[in-house]
């Protein structure tokens, strides 16, 4: 599945994903495989949710971990989400042998 790639220099990080799109800061992040690869297993988690549901768990898991870390970066790091996303995103093979609902299994593992 293709996914338009979206250059807005205004966002707060190098990339982010909101269904459909992968949004980047700078352009030339279009030729970044590792950032792309990050992104799109963003919008797969999205798609696996419902999108909605998503952005609710995400926010919701955050704020938890702030709470746990007392810190933005490694509540931000710890996101079930971002840890499947930061964990494989230098496997470009990983989407395609990707299980369902992988991000489930960071529920169980800490940091």
């Amino acid at each position: 599945m293709r996914f338009p790639i979206v250059h807005l220099s205004f966002i707060p990080a190098s990339g982010m994903a909101i269904f459909p799109f992968v949004l980047i800061k700078y352009a030339e992040l279009k030729a970044d495989r590792q950032i792309i690869n990050h992104e799109l297993i963003h919008l797969r988690q999205q798609i696996e949710l419902l999108i909605v549901p998503f952005f609710i768990l995400y926010l919701l898991n955050y704020l938890v971990n702030l709470i746990r870390y007392r810190n933005h970066d490694r509540a931000y790091r710890n996101i079930i989400f971002e840890r499947e996303a930061y964990g494989n995103d230098s496997n470009y093979s990983y989407l395609s042998n990707r299980k369902f609902a992988s991000w489930i299994k960071y529920l169980r593992q800490t940091e």
